[in-house]
């Protein structure tokens, strides 16, 4: 049994999000994981309905494991709720969570720190559809979805931008990019510690949402095999993105790498994920067992260092 301050634990999952496959799973995995270690878990399908959701919540659990992801859900509008409501949740709060989520705001935050992000143009999707923003390669984003969702890649030899207004479900803004050729980074955080530096190999153009969730498109590089000092870098800057933006719990930074810029020229802050995938080919999880923290212990301490922000 479970020696904790929270032995009811309501794991919220799903939500209306491009991303509610996969927090399906995470939320899943997780609710197993605490039940095995003893906590009485209950597991909520978060839909867009408001009474549905406090219903749920009624009577309030001892904390909440948020597991979902994207829009609803990692933005801060549950977290919001679970203000109002008193209940500690896991990972980042209000504000840390609505920053984090636009990656807009990101790189402006941690740009003033001295972290160097590509260069970047915002425009609205018309815009982006009718010429060249950037000069090619580029990449088109939206602002502020998660999992690679809408994420297009434009080549140097494409003659128009894959963008159909139409068909842009992402907000009436997008996020053109330069295009960093070379190496995908990721760094996970938990609490004050950075984790470790993996190195993901696809088979994709780019690390998409495929490549992330689906076994057998990625090969995860732990720890990366790049030189000490951009390694250091990209924990350092890990760590002080997570600080910055005033997260909690723990948060997922990704980085490209050109190695073919000398020293630590070639590296670039992408955005950072304040709720990472639990599934079982997820990241952080993946680098807290390579540095000794199981599965099951990680869930455990985000429940006992879940808390209100406000």
């Amino acid at each position: 049994m479970a020696d904790t301050a929270f032995p009811r634990v309501v794991v919220l999952k799903g939500g209306w999000s491009a991303e509610r496959a996969v927090s399906l799973v995470s939320g899943a995995a997780v609710a197993k994981a605490l039940a095995e270690a003893g906590y009485r878990v209950a597991e909520v399908d978060v839909v867009h309905d408001l009474p549905a959701l406090l219903a749920a919540l009624t009577p309030a659990p001892d904390v909440v494991f948020n597991a979902l992801h994207g829009r609803g859900g990692e933005d801060g509008v549950v977290q919001g709720v679970l203000e109002m409501l008193g209940i500690p949740y896991t990972h980042s709060g209000v504000a840390a969570s609505a920053v984090a989520m636009s990656k807009v705001l990101t790189k402006r935050a941690l740009a003033a720190a001295g972290i160097r992000s590509p260069d970047f143009r915002v425009v609205p999707a018309a815009e982006a559809a009718a010429a060249h923003v950037l000069e090619p390669p580029y990449v088109v984003k939206p602002v502020a979805e998660g999992s690679s969702v809408g994420v297009r890649v434009v080549g140097p030899m494409d003659n128009a931008p894959p963008l159909d207004p139409a068909g842009w479900a992402f907000g009436a803004e997008v996020l053109v990019e330069a295009y960093i050729p070379g190496r995908e980074l990721t760094v996970g955080v938990m609490g004050d510690r950075a984790l470790t530096v993996t190195e993901i190999h696809h088979s994709h153009g780019f690390f998409d949402y495929d490549a992330k969730y689906v076994q057998g498109h990625a090969t995860h590089l732990l720890p990366a095999p790049v030189p000490p000092a951009v390694f250091r870098a990209a924990m350092d800057q890990a760590l002080q993105a997570h600080r910055l933006l005033g997260c909690a719990g723990i948060s997922r930074s990704d980085f490209r790498y050109d190695d073919s810029k000398p020293g630590l020229e070639g590296l670039f802050f992408l955005e950072l994920n304040t709720q990472p995938g639990f599934t079982p080919i997820s990241l952080v999880p993946e680098q807290a067992e390579h540095v000794g923290i199981s599965f099951r212990d990680l869930c455990i301490w985000l429940v006992e260092t879940a808390q209100c922000h406000g």
